[in-house]
């Protein structure tokens, strides 16, 4: 049993203050008034030392994972290598329920990394699911982004539904000229990122990609409802429209992801959808590709959900950026990282809040003296699994 004690606890209603929580196993069995901690004598007793206590983030959009797996362009790990090493990352950011984005891209210019090939896609997402049954130290779960234009594909990603390997599906569409990239020059821009390409070379990519054959509306109708009748949930992405949000609700899509304005965004909200915002974003200032700024989308109370997208590092950062920067309710902050991306995939009932019954995935987050937001415990299944310690005094060398 632990017991963690003179801290800040971040309740689904509150942040609350002179109170312990107690875990008992794998569960919380309750919140206590901090006097009656000695109640508990033989419990571990953990000291938050002031901070905050606050449920393991629910990361539900990150493509991390590539970059781990394919550190470099031409370079492919082992992928349940990869897994470990980007869990010992997330955790020491506080992530403890982990929604690895995989592209299901068809093979163009952007699966340029062999991370993007779909045979080496479907590695990665049978060893996610094989994490089910070992010992880990994060929830890794599976966000399969499925490329509406990727028609050759959409036999695996049912197999992979059925086979209950996916655990939040979302279409994107990549098409030039709409979505993420409705200024072309942002998509000159990416492409270039990509590989080393001329003018002539850009505009065929263009044309090819405007001119290919996309998914059918009924198509996308049969593969939600087969996803929603698994308990999945099912997002959109990159909504730049509201009738593109209309059409997506209408096959039961309850997520939107980075929607491009702020009216769609208002517009998802009104509507019901979760919208989902990167915390990178609120980081730099803006959208690396000049699309809706998630600091502007919070303040118009039209974003639910802050994920990491592809900076681990960015979550417990934003947070505190939102609150101390923009003056933002840091409760609500909170609930951006936790309960509301466990509400959004239907998780909730046994994760992201602090409430009796549910899985201890606990972090404390101390501040140091510079203000600067530190993890120093990390609880998965009611099991201590990181501490961290900063050195207070300069290592000393005595000179004989």
């Amino acid at each position: 049993m632990l017991v963690i004690y003179n801290g800040l606890i971040i309740t689904e209603e509150e942040i609350l203050k002179d109170h312990a929580v107690v875990v008992d196993g794998e569960y919380i069995q309750s919140i206590i008034p901090a006097r009656d901690v000695h109640k508990y004598p033989h419990a571990e007793l953990i000291n938050a030392n002031g901070g905050y206590i606050s449920p393991g983030f629910i990361d539900i959009h990150s493509d991390f994972i590539e970059t781990i797996v394919s550190p470099r362009p031409t370079s492919l790990m082992d992928v349940e290598i990869s897994l470990r090493e980007a869990e010992k990352i997330l955790i020491t950011n506080g992530i403890t329920t982990m929604y690895h984005s995989l592209s299901f891209y068809r093979e163009d210019v952007f699966t340029h990394k062999p991370m993007r090939y779909p045979k080496n896609v479907q590695k990665l997402v049978d060893a996610i699911a094989a994490t089910q049954n070992g010992s880990h130290l994060i929830r890794h779960k599976l966000h399969a982004r499925f490329e509406i234009d990727n028609i050759d594909e959409v036999g695996r990603l049912i197999n992979n539904i059925e086979s209950g390997k996916v655990h939040l599906l979302s279409f994107m569409d990549h098409t030039p000229g709409q979505g993420q990239y409705r200024n072309l020059e942002v998509y000159r821009e990416t492409l270039l990122g990509y590989r080393d390409l001329s003018d002539n070379e850009i505009n065929a990519i263009i044309e090819e990609r405007q001119n290919s054959q996309l998914m059918t509306i009924e198509k996308m109708q049969e593969v939600a409802h087969l996803a929603i009748s698994k308990g999945i949930a099912v997002a959109s992405h990159d909504d730049d429209d509201v009738k593109k949000l209309e059409l997506v609700q209408s096959f039961g899509a309850s997520i939107s992801e980075f929607p491009i304005t702020l009216e769609v965004a208002k517009k998802a909200k009104e509507m019901g959808l979760y919208t989902i915002v990167g915390a990178p974003n609120v980081l730099l200032g803006g959208s690396h590709s000049g699309n809706l700024s998630a600091i502007e989308a919070i303040r118009h109370n039209c974003a639910d959900i802050l994920c990491s997208d592809y900076y681990p590092s960015a979550l417990l950062h934003a947070i505190f950026t939102l609150h101390e920067k923009y003056g933002n309710d840091l409760h609500k902050m909170f609930m951006m990282t936790t309960l509301n991306p466990a509400k959004a995939v239907k998780i909730d009932e046994e994760l992201g809040s602090i409430s009796p019954g549910k899985k201890a995935d606990l972090l404390i987050i101390e501040k140091m003296e510079s203000g600067y937001p530190m993890l120093t415990a990390t609880i998965v299944n009611g099991a201590i699994t990181t501490t961290t310690q900063y050195r207070t005094n300069p290592f000393e060398v005595k000179v004989i």
